[in-house]
């Protein structure tokens, strides 16, 4: 099975264009998984075509007794199930046992989202005038301007920001691009950077540098984020994927439409995006229940 593992990992990587975060993730998931069926089911690891839904159920059931949320256990059913699929794709087995497993039902949480106001006093806090100032404000400029992922933003180079056009290109999961737009201010903390950025690397082709001159990390995005949030009320998490929710959040909350917001994010499913049209209508109520004069009578 290890081998098929490899191939598998390798076409993930060099087929789908899957980021080294995402193939990582599944190499773990399906390294417990190879561990599970060594200990409980060792005649399994060559004799594929036996595994039954029951052996994965197993598998899921001894994640969930060990304190395992229902969400990263849903995370590991689709990837045996992506892993499975490409085994029946090479014709290494004839079915897919993890077709038969019932995804867990995950509770749906809404996003969490800065208000506008205090985003706002957040994008103003950068030393635009400094080398690391300058960093930090095109990071939060773009992440909220545009909505983009960490990854994307990561991934950017310096022609994919159109200055003309208000627009940036976005190479999305599975190597998918789009064009988006984006807000004068993030267009001007580019423009802001780039002086600084120059010397690093004058030829490389990455907008964000690190000192090096090398593309910036995700741990750097990271720290980056969690700093300028960390003062944010409201909130449990400071990740850049906030800075997403508030945007696509603010976007409905002033009348964008959901189809477009849909495409801005990226999403393959309008039910992805619909969650935000929920955040907005919980913020509406608790307005509601706070102004109305009749609301709690």
């Amino acid at each position: 099975m290890q081998k098929m593992i490899r191939a598998y990992l390798s076409y993930l990587e060099d087929e789908r264009n899957y980021s080294q975060h995402t193939v990582v993730s599944y190499a773990n998931d399906l390294a417990q998984y190879h561990a599970f069926l060594s200990a409980n089911h060792p005649d399994l690891l060559d004799h594929h075509d036996d595994t039954d839904p029951g052996v994965i159920r197993a598998f899921l059931g001894m994640q969930l007794d060990a304190g395992m949320s229902r969400k990263s256990i849903l995370r590991k059913l689709s990837t045996l199930r992506s892993f499975y699929k490409f085994l029946v794709r090479r014709s290494a087995v004839k079915r897919n046992p993890a077709l038969g497993v019932v995804s867990p039902k995950v509770d749906k949480r809404l996003p969490q989202f800065i208000d506008q106001e205090s985003m706002q006093a957040i994008l103003a806090l950068p030393e635009r005038t400094t080398p690391a100032g300058a960093l930090d404000a095109v990071v939060l400029e773009l992440l909220y301007g545009s909505g983009i992922r960490r990854a994307e933003l990561i991934g950017l180079n310096v022609d994919d920001i159109d200055h003309s056009n208000r627009t940036v290109k976005v190479t999305g999961k599975g190597n998918k691009q789009r064009i988006v737009p984006v807000t004068s201010n993030a267009l001007q903390a580019v423009a802001g950077y780039l002086p600084f950025r120059s010397p690093a690397a004058p030829s490389e082709r990455a907008l964000l540098l690190n000192r090096n001159g090398e593309r910036i990390t995700p741990s750097v995005v990271q720290r980056i984020v969690r700093t300028y949030l960390a003062g944010s009320d409201g909130i449990t998490k400071r990740s850049p994927h906030v800075l997403r929710h508030s945007f696509a959040t603010h976007l409905l909350d002033n009348g964008a439409d959901i189809m477009a917001v849909k495409e801005m994010l990226g999403h393959e499913s309008l039910s992805t995006t619909q969650v935000y049209t929920h955040v907005t209508v919980e913020r509406l109520k608790r307005i509601y229940q706070q102004a109305h004069p009749k609301a709690t009578t």
